[in-house]
């Protein structure tokens, strides 16, 4: 969950927060490519039909491009008067067979996009699946544009893969098994001739392979930096423009852009040198044939026609090599996306286990010697004990970075303590589920969050069984009633951009408005009226007065004003807590509160 704006960089020295070039650096190490295909594999188990189908056409098709130039030799030979037969029958025949290629062809692009489809649909949602059971540490710590890229660019090239290059590594393979098991029974002497080339075409695809693979990685790591720059500077635009940063912003685009650019360049180059080196190769087997099937002819060990057949299977034996060299650039990027894929896939999901929250009308919660940190030996909380008693208002105060938003962190369970013990109503909040414990639990932070969706919907996020009734009270009481109402479709208003089309002030009511509608046991405010007017402030006060009565609630200020009518207020310094009482209290003892109280409202400097 993020934190305050200006508590992010104070409180969270996460594990894996390091600067954008050091966490994407980590893709770069190479994987396991074998395990990669082994998991790639386990998809098309699931898909065994489709799978069945496309390999019946592909060996039919394979089978009729194999048979094909026999005829062809045959025809030849019948025209040369060699070999004794039908010409038109086998001419008919051959004509055929090559029909019946075509339509496998055809075939097999068909199912291959249906196989592809039904492939990537799957790992699409597994993977979405798995952020939405991801802790909220994961994407705390990870790019979101990197995230996503894993989503769109890895995922596509999987599905590019299947469509395209999988389909020609099958035919490919099953056309150079059957081609040279027709050339051995033609002629063996002269296939083993032709098959010296063999050798030059493995050792031209493992020099550039390996380098293909190297930077195809790098292309796919950089393409999730670029999307992470992209992200983070449409989702910040305004601050980009208000420090006028534009020009910086852009510098980091386009070193990025320039180094994608170069290692795309130098993986297109080594993938499309691969097409050209196999032709020459290919070239070398016809001058064989040529010089070896002339003499063999001539002393009368093969016709004319075997001559003829062995240019086409020579040619039939080169294409697959060429199209398996072409393609394994694109196996290469497909796998490497997959790996990444994986990585997330692999990570532990969070914990949802546990007893269930015990129905009870109190809902009081207790912090006892709690210790925390996001970084081993850098403590936010330390020896942190705190009751906030059923149905009051307690409220945190203290200076940036003191940890007031990760005590709210630890009580969603967010994160988990290092030690001691968090209670709610006597049950240790670890031995309870997350699911059950948020369900109790309604907040409303200071970065307001709302989906692009109806009013309606987003304020029924809160509690799906809502009716009309609690969502109109809702908004009544949290005083957004009139304003949804002044909008043109009111509540089916649908809000863009997460919210863009109305003012911020407006869409924090809205999220104060869904925490009423989830009605829950305990409410939490995290600087919850920061974007509103004085006036709006003291109205939403008011209702959340209301609300808040025999309501368990933590509330969250920089605001004192906000918080003078709290029951406890908690002040906190460091991760400790320094002091505590009610308002009146705390300024008799013109302790830490009566500083902060006396900086806010009597202009003194302290």
């Amino acid at each position: 969950m993020p934190e305050q704006k200006e508590e992010k960089i104070a409180e969270r020295n996460i594990p894996g927060m390091m600067n954008r070039n050091q966490r994407f650096a980590e893709v770069q190490h190479a994987e396991n490519t074998a395990a990669a295909l082994k998991r790639i594999a386990v998809y098309f188990a699931k898909e065994k039909v489709i799978v069945s189908c496309m390999l019946a056409v592909v060996i039919f098709g394979t089978l009729s491009g194999v048979y094909a130039p026999s005829l062809q030799s045959k025809a030849i030979d019948i025209i040369a008067k060699t070999k004794n037969g039908n010409l038109v029958t086998t001419l008919i025949l051959m004509t055929s067979i090559y029909l019946l290629y075509s339509v496998g062809q055809l075939l097999q692009g068909l199912i291959s996009a249906k196989l592809s489809q039904r492939i990537v649909k799957r790992m699409r949602k597994e993977l979405f699946d798995k952020l939405m059971d991801l802790p909220v540490r994961y994407l705390d710590t990870h790019s979101h544009g990197d995230v996503m890229s894993r989503m769109t660019n890895d995922i596509e090239n999987i599905s590019t893969t299947v469509s395209q290059s999988l389909p020609s590594l099958f035919s490919g393979v099953l056309t150079i098994i059957g081609t040279v098991s027709i050339m051995l029974f033609l002629c063996w002497q002269l296939a083993l001739l032709s098959f010296l080339t063999v050798i030059l075409t493995v050792t031209a695809t493992k020099v550039l392979s390996k380098r293909v693979r190297k930077f195809s990685r790098k292309r796919q790591m950089l393409m999730g930096q670029l999307n992470g720059t992209v992200e983070e500077m449409v989702s910040g635009y305004r601050t980009v423009v208000a420090y006028n940063h534009q020009d910086i912003t852009t510098e980091e685009f386009c070193r990025t852009s320039d180094s994608l650019t170069k290692a795309g360049i130098r993986t297109d180059i080594f993938s499309g040198v691969m097409g050209p080196v196999m032709n020459c190769i290919g070239n070398i087997g016809f001058v064989i044939i040529a010089a070896f099937g002339g003499y063999f002819s001539a002393n009368g060990l093969i016709s004319v026609g075997v001559i003829s057949a062995f240019i086409v299977y020579a040619k039939q034996f080169s294409r697959p090599i060429n199209e398996i060299a072409q393609v394994y650039g694109q196996l290469q990027t497909a796998v490497a996306g997959a790996e990444r894929v994986f990585m997330v896939l692999d990570e532990s999901n969070e914990d949802k286990s546990g007893e269930a929250l015990e129905k009870t009308e109190n809902a009081e919660v207790v912090f006892k010697n709690v210790q925390f940190s996001y970084e081993p030996n850098q403590k936010i909380l330390k020896d942190f004990t705190l009751t906030v008693p059923s149905g009051k208002k307690v409220a945190l105060v203290g200076a940036t970075g003191s940890g007031k938003t990760t005590v709210v962190n630890l009580l969603m369970r967010f994160y988990d303590i290092d030690s001691g013990e968090i209670f709610l109503n006597d049950q240790n909040i670890q031995n309870i589920s997350r699911n059950d414990l948020r369900k109790n639990i309604a907040i409303v932070l200071q970065d307001t969050v709302l989906f692009s969706d109806t009013i309606w919907n987003n304020l029924k996020y809160g509690n799906a069984d809502a009716g009309a009734a609690e969502i109109e009270e809702a908004a009544r009481m949290s005083r957004c009633k009139e304003m949804i109402e002044m909008l043109p479709q009111g509540y089916d208003t649908v809000l863009t951009g997460s919210g863009e089309n109305i003012s911020q002030g407006q869409r924090q009511l809205l999220a104060i408005a869904r925490a009423f509608v989830a009605d829950p046991q305990i409410l939490i405010l995290d600087e919850a009226t920061s974007n509103v007017d004085t006036r709006t402030e003291k109205a939403i006060q008011d209702a959340m007065h209301l609300v808040m009565q025999n309501r368990t609630s933590i509330v969250i200020a920089h605001r004192l004003s906000t918080i003078r009518d709290a029951d406890i207020i908690v002040v906190m310094d460091k991760g400790r807590i320094v002091e505590s009482g009610d308002h009146d209290t705390l300024l008799l003892q013109k302790g830490k509160y009566y500083d902060l109280y006396m900086t806010q409202y009597a202009g003194i400097a302290i």
